[in-house]
This record gives C-alpha cells, sequence and structure tokens, in this order.
C-alpha cells in the first residue's frame, strides 16, 4: 500500500481496518499516538503525523493512547522486505535479545557494527533499537495489565524489566500515571496469580484457522502435542524449565487465545515471540494476494484460501530432526518414527505437572544415540545424518540462526550432515520464518501445476517462481493443498 500522508489521513476518517498496524497516527496538539481504528474523534490534517510503529512514535515522544491500545494492533510489516538485517534484529528482539544484552551484542550477533545496526533502525523503524526494546517492553506490560490478574511486580517481571522500580518509572514517564492505575479499582478486588497466563494475540485477517489445525493435527506428535476440537496444545520447554501453552482461535476478534503455563515469568516474552512465529501471525494476507494472484494457476488457490499461513515450528532443531526423519517417506509415517524418537529419546513429565494427555518432551541433542535412532526402524544414513545434526547443534547453539540473506541461510543448512536442498528450504520456512523459500524438488508442487500431462521440472518451476518473491513459501502451501485437495488425500505425499 502507498501510505501517504493523504492516504493515511483518508484511512484514520474511515477508520479502516485493513490499515491497522500499518501505521500509527500521532496526534501533535495532544501528544498522544492511535490506530487507524481509534473510535475518538479524528484530529485536524495539521495537527497528524503519521509513523510506521509504535516504536516510532515513541521515539518522537507520544504516547500511547489509552482507548484504542496500540498494543492490540496486529504486527506492522512496514519495514518487510526493505532490509533482512533490521527484520532478523527485530525479530531477536521481540525474542528478548536487549533485555538482558546490549545493542553492540545484538550487532555482533548479525555480523555488522552497533553504529550501522542504529542507522539502519533509524531508517527503516524510524526508532534505535533500544526504543524499539522498550516499546515491545511497555506495550506487553500495558497488556499484561488489561488482560491479566499478574500483579505489578509480576507484570513487570514478564515484561522484560530487570526491576520493578525501573518499571514503574519507566511507565509513569510514558504514560503520565502509575500501571496500577489502568486497572482502575477492578487492580484491589484481583485473585492472586493464576497457574497460567491467558493472552490474545492479533493477527491481520484473514486467517484459516482449520487449515493450520489441520496442518499440525496430521503431525501432531502423541504425547508431546494435541489437536482437539478448536485448540492446539503442546509441552515446551526452556532452558531446565517445562511448562504447556494451548492456543484457540477468536475469529470475531481477529485474535488468537494463548493460555501459557511455565514457572518462568521472565520467559514470557520468549514464549510469546515463538507462538507468533509458530501460528505466522506476522503474515500479511493482502500482500501476499497482489503478489501471488498474478499466476494464473496460484490466481483461484489464492482466491479460494485467502487466509491461509506458513506453519512455523516450537523450535528449529525439532523441525529440522523432522524434516530428516521425513525424507522420502509420507506424513504418517514420519510422525510415526517421530514418536518413536520422542518415546525413547523424550523426557517423561513428573505426574503432578498437571498436563492432561501430554506427558512427554521433545529429546534434547545430546540424548541423540546412534543404536537407539538405528532401532526405531530408519536407514543407517539417516540415522547417523540426525546425530551429526545433535552434535553440530550442540556444538554451535545459534546454528539454526538466519543469515544476511535466503541463500547464505540455504547454503549454511546444506553444509548440515543429511540436509539437502529440499530439507534446507523446508528448515528455512517452518523454522526460521523465511517467506521466501521454495522447495522446488518437491513432488507435490510439480503434481499441482502439471500442464498438458506434464509436470515442470524443478529448474522450470524454479524460473516460473521468480513471479512469486518474496512470498514463495506461501505459493508452496497453496500448491500443496491444491495437491491433496486433488488427490483427495487428507495428507501429502512428502511429510512435510
Amino acid at each position: 500500500m502507498n501510505l501517504t500522508p493523504d492516504t493515511c489521513y483518508r484511512a484514520l476518517l474511515a477508520r479502516d481496518p485493513r490499515y491497522d498496524g500499518r501505521f500509527f497516527t500521532c496526534v501533535k496538539s495532544t501528544r498522544i499516538y492511535c490506530r487507524p481504528l481509534c473510535p475518538a474523534p479524528p484530529p485536524k490534517f495539521e495537527h497528524c503525523t503519521f509513523v510506521a510503529s509504535a516504536a516510532a512514535a515513541q521515539a518522537a515522544g507520544f504516547r500511547p493512547c489509552l482507548r484504542c491500545r496500540p498494543e492490540s494492533a496486529p504486527d506492522s510489516a512496514a519495514w518487510a522486505g526493505t532490509s533482512t538485517t533490521v527484520t532478523r534484529a527485530l525479530r531477536l528482539i521481540e525474542e528478548g535479545a536487549l533485555d538482558g544484552g546490549s545493542v553492540e551484542a545484538l550487532a555482533d550477533r548479525l555480523g555488522l557494527g552497533a553504529r550501522q545496526l542504529r542507522r539502519l533502525f533509524l531508517r527503516h523503524v524510524g526508532a534505535a533499537p533500544v526504543v524499539v526494546a522498550q516499546t515491545r517492553r511497555l506495550l506487553l506490560a500495558k497488556q499484561l495489565l488489561h488482560q491479566t490478574e499478574l500483579p505489578i511486580t509480576e507484570v513487570a517481571l514478564a515484561s522484560g524489566f530487570g526491576s520493578v522500580r525501573r518499571f514503574n518509572e519507566t511507565f509513569r514517564r510514558l504514560y503520565g500515571r502509575a500501571p496500577g492505575t489502568l486497572r482502575g479499582r477492578r487492580g484491589a478486588d484481583r485473585a492472586p496469580t493464576r497457574p497460567d497466563i491467558s493472552l490474545l494475540l492479533p493477527y491481520r485477517p484473514p486467517y484459516d484457522w482449520q487449515a493450520m489445525l489441520g496442518f499440525l493435527g496430521v503431525r501432531a506428535i502423541r504425547g508431546l502435542e494435541a489437536v482437539d476440537g478448536n485448540r492446539y496444545r503442546r509441552t515446551i520447554r526452556l532452558g531446565a524449565e517445562i511448562g504447556e501453552i494451548a492456543v484457540t482461535h477468536v475469529p470475531e476478534e481477529a485474535v488468537l487465545r494463548v493460555s501459557i503455563r511455565f514457572p518462568r515469568l521472565d520467559a514470557l516474552p520468549g514464549i510469546i515471540a515463538r507462538v507468533r512465529r509458530l501460528f505466522d501471525l506476522q503474515a500479511d494476507p493482502e500482500a501476499i494476494r497482489r503478489a501471488l494472484s498474478r499466476d494464473e494457476a496460484l490466481a483461484p488457490l489464492v482466491q479460494a484460501r485467502p487466509g491461509l499461513r506458513v506453519p512455523g515450528g516450537w523450535d528449529a532443531f525439532e523441525v529440522a530432526v523432522r524434516g530428516i526423519l521425513g525424507q522420502q517417506v509420507t506424513v504418517g509415517a514420519a510422525t510415526r518414527l517421530a514418536e518413536r524418537l520422542v518415546d525413547r529419546l523424550g523426557d517423561r513429565l513428573p505426574e503432578d505437572a498437571g498436563v492432561p494427555g501430554l506427558d512427554r518432551l521433545f529429546p534434547l541433542p545430546e540424548r541423540f544415540a546412534l543404536e537407539t535412532i538405528a532401532a526405531i526402524g530408519m536407514p543407517g544414513a539417516r540415522a547417523a545424518a540426525l546425530v551429526q545434526l545433535a552434535s553440530a547443534y550442540r556444538a554451535e547453539p545459534r546454528l539454526f540462526d538466519r543469515c544476511h540473506d535466503l541463500a547464505e541461510t540455504i547454503s549454511r543448512l546444506r553444509d548440515l550432515p543429511g540436509v539437502g536442498d529440499w530439507t534446507a528450504h523446508y528448515i528455512a520456512m517452518r523454522a526460521l520464518q523465511e517467506n521466501d523459500a521454495f522447495l522446488a524438488s518437491d513432488v507435490a508442487l510439480q503434481r499441482a501445476l502439471v500442464v498438458d500431462g506434464r509436470r515442470p521440472t524443478a529448474r522450470g518451476l524454479l524460473a516460473r517462481a521468480e513471479a512469486w518473491r518474496p512470498w514463495r513459501a506461501y505459493a508452496v502451501m497453496h500448491l500443496w493443498h491444491a495437491d491433496a485437495a486433488t488427490a483427495s488425500r487428507p495428507c501429502l505425499r512428502r511429510a512435510r
């Protein structure tokens, strides 16, 4: 969308939900910034400044509106495609990279200098990395104040602040009031902390929830994850702590409701970031539709499923293992192999963990032993590849970090034992949220694009997919669904 000031102002007057999260309106007369659909009377055009992110608004000295609640806006993708480095940095910040670390350490992780990183952020986001991190913490804190019963001290910890004093000072400086006042009289009557935290995570509609559940359901590893009715559940592990997430869809509000049970509140930002990645909540369906609809074969598929997302993974190592397990076998066979692996190598949850129906954790890399893996019924070369993969991951914990561009990421993944081009793109697509990953050698994709009885070659498919950039991963999902529908099978031939 061409977001000129005139376009933004017209969207503001119309309270057009299509623009929610794409820009924020900074009102110079009140020093408040709002979403496009704010219910307050619209300001005059000359009093408005339009910015691409909440961080840019706060960097300019504006405070969040208490009526439209900017923390409830879908994630903005204003900078997507402009700088891969910024996109990677934003995802690391969302996972908490600056909660206990420095901009210098973040820049080093990205392979550039701190000064260059600050320049990129100012150009593409409109705010420095530290301001982006502070904005994320404050908006999460505000969300926790509105949506949970956590005490103020626990809100401060859960949103990434190092101390309650710092949280109170920052909150007062931005909002001009104490955090507890946002709860009003309700705060005094709040019950003690509940064992789980329930939050609403917004997305940009439409969202094909049934397709997401279908994809995850046929691949669910018994005891580790489950799809029942409208809900997805799984056990999680971060460090030495274990917990559970449960996710349901609330279509009338365009949100996913996630219930999180985890003993460490300071892990909450990282858990939320993983849930967003797992359910692809940052997707921009309108941009994807415009790009893919230009292809005559994809246009009807996109029209039939406009809210199709790319299912992610909870953990990159887990996705890589499952990618290798699924080479040259069906989805069902790959899932059975994964269940045997988890059953033999994964830890069991204690009986008092309180996770009904789920009693397994995905095995840690150090548990991968050649004899045990070979015994589950798979070729020796593939078992050896899993052991070598686990060894490489133990030696390099950032093995699955995204590189500067997709080509470099794929090249690095292909250097791993047992990982070819198909598996590398599969890992990039599901674990690293590479929107442009593309499995050109996938048989299902080739079947879905048969012309006059002839399948396209991998090279021909790559050439055709150039027009689908940067959304080739979404084309993969549409073609997989088309192939499954044509063959009248609930699962696809390859283990995806």
